[in-house]
């Protein structure tokens, strides 16, 4: 007997109990409940409990030497007609399925609880585990919207074991119907095992990347431009775009981490030298999008920096204008104000005497009008000559 079905066995026989809130869902209290992240069927509540891998199972084969011999509909059936010889495994692909039917696939291919929780949970950051001699690896799927210029995130979680390989996804991205089809059309490439649809899968994450690279380098691109025309709206454009880099940052740079551990074992668990290499070339792609990324971030701090400088050097300029009109504006006051002052002294002058009093000092003078026209002209002067001195004239 296969160690994996040896485990299976174990599992069945009660060695670890399937948990029933686990098996339940979240607050469903039946066995096919959704996940607890969110409803994965919303027909969940109307429908009996379905049999395991009726409503999620995209694709399921039994592969022998590279090729399909057969595609079983339930678990029971590739369990039981699978045999535990050298160059057969079985491929099973899940979409969004419930609590109930995880579970079932965890008892048949004796897979750690650990695993199968994380798997039910899903929002798992990308990772590596092995739990024995089966890997189980979180990945997240990338696809960039034009039209929002948002980059939609998938999870995927793939279980890899001696003879069976077990897709978990909760998102349409990234899309193993294509996967399957190229490794079903390079036979050689399938024959290698497990491994090589891993390896197939990682291909195809890291190969969808290369959009969304393309998608934020148009973007920061249009953004410069803004920066430099004097967008007002250009900075919360930044901002969200700064979000989404630094949200693919979290997808891609792990994956390094993923790559690095598969390296790690490829003498210890015998992995082929040409998926060795296959693997190895997949991490330099990797590594490239992770540099790519890594600059993204940059220049989004680098525009914002100079967006700032510019935006306060237009304010300064702003503030510069106010200032000069207000001095302007000071003058005239200083001048109207200074006439004013200089145009009141006679008017006061001339007021004085003319008012109707038969007794007044000087009323009878000869030189009484000479005088007051003298007085205001050298009041006048006077004024005028102070005034320019301090510059209100």
């Amino acid at each position: 007997m296969s160690d994996w079905r040896a485990r299976a066995a174990r599992a069945r026989a009660g060695k670890w109990p399937l948990r029933p809130a686990a098996v339940g869902g979240a607050g469903t209290g039946n066995g096919s409940g959704p996940a607890p992240e969110h409803s994965m069927d919303p027909r969940a509540d109307q429908e009996p409990p379905p049999s395991p891998l009726a409503r999620s199972v995209v694709d399921a084969a039994i592969y022998r030497h590279g090729r399909r011999i057969e595609t079983p509909s339930t678990l029971a059936e590739i369990y039981e007609r699978l045999p535990g010889e050298p160059g057969t495994m079985a491929w099973i692909g899940l979409y969004r399925p419930s609590a109930a039917q995880l579970w079932e696939a965890a008892e048949q291919f004796g897979l750690h609880e650990l695993a199968v929780e994380d798997a039910i949970v899903a929002h798992q950051r990308p990772k590596l585990e092995r739990y024995g001699d089966t890997l189980f690896v979180v990945l997240r799927g990338a696809r960039y919207i034009d039209e929002t210029e948002e980059v939609d995130f998938g999870e995927l979680h793939v279980f890899v074991g001696p003879g069976f390989v077990l897709t978990v996804r909760h998102s349409q991205a990234p899309d193993l119907a294509v996967v399957r089809k190229r490794l079903e059309d390079d036979p050689e490439l399938l024959a290698l095992g497990p491994e090589a649809v891993l390896y197939a899968i990682l291909d195809a994450v890291v190969d969808g990347y290369a959009p969304v690279v393309a998608g934020l380098q148009h973007d920061i691109d249009e953004i410069e431009t803004e920066v430099f025309g004097g967008d007002p709206k250009v900075s919360r454009r930044i901002y969200e775009l700064s979000r989404e880099v630094v949200e693919f940052q979290r997808a891609t740079r792990p994956l390094l981490t993923i790559m690095n551990g598969l390296e790690a074992g490829f003498e210890k668990y015998g992995t082929d030298e040409e998926l060795q290499r296959y693997l190895r070339d997949v991490a330099d792609h990797d590594t490239t999008v992770v540099e790519r990324v890594n600059g993204f971030r940059q220049m989004l701090t680098d525009i914002l920096t100079v967006n700032a400088t510019l935006v306060n050097q237009a304010q300064n300029e702003e503030m510069k204008m106010l200032a000069e009109a207000g001095h302007a504006q000071n003058d005239e006051i200083k001048k109207v104000s200074s006439w004013a002052a200089i145009l009141f002294a006679p008017t006061l002058i001339g007021t004085v005497y003319g008012m109707n009093f038969n007794h007044m000092p000087e009323l009878n003078w000869i030189l009484g009008y000479p005088f007051s026209l003298a007085l205001m002209v050298l009041v006048c002067v006077t004024l005028y000559i102070v005034f320019k001195r301090r510059d209100w004239l």
